[in-house]
């Protein structure tokens, strides 16, 4: 297992190994130790399974404090295209955005720090993604960015949105309160 950095601060891209014989695979996407390592901390309250029809955008996903939460989340099959928007008003990264596309046969798997939105847009159908939360849910709190008020150019140009993406408020109406 190994961490590498993005361009977005204490946002990691994690590449593991598979185990591969005549019965299938078998992949360990998360370990401590390996976490820890690299001052990454998270403790897990919360798992999510969401499958993907093509062109099915979800995001920009995040909730606000002090339920602000940490993903770990992982692409089990298909495909998608993840992308995070740094929220964090003293971050160096404040309003960039990084982009990683995630493919299920590799189990890549994508640690988006709280304060960062999130977001996919599947590639394919059927693209499962696993997210594990280091917070509840917390409806109240729950909150996204429009998926088109920031500069980052979508592989499709009318995405599958749910009613609650539809509605997002766009990025120069938003008023951030994270920090790091």
């Amino acid at each position: 297992m190994k961490l590498l950095a993005t361009k977005i601060k204490d946002c990691y891209l994690v590449t593991s190994t598979s185990i591969n014989d005549d019965r299938g695979s078998f992949t360990k996407i998360y370990h401590r130790d390996s976490f820890f390592s690299q001052d990454v901390e998270l403790s897990f309250k919360e798992q999510y399974i969401t499958v993907s029809n093509k062109n099915v955008l979800r995001g920009m996903h995040f909730q606000l404090p002090p339920y602000d939460l940490s993903k770990l989340i992982t692409c089990f099959s298909g495909s998608v295209l993840d992308v995070v928007l740094d929220l964090r008003v003293n971050s160096p990264n404040f309003l960039q955005y990084d982009s990683f596309k995630l493919i299920g046969k590799d189990k890549q798997t994508l640690v988006v720090p709280h304060g960062v939105a999130h977001g996919f847009i599947s590639l394919e159908d059927n693209s499962g993604m696993l997210y594990s939360t280091t917070c509840e849910y917390n409806s109240n709190h729950d909150e996204g960015i429009s998926w088109n008020s920031f500069d980052f150019k979508w592989p499709c140009n009318k995405p599958i949105l749910s009613e609650r993406d539809q509605n997002h408020i766009i990025l120069s109406d938003f008023k951030s309160p994270f920090r790091i």
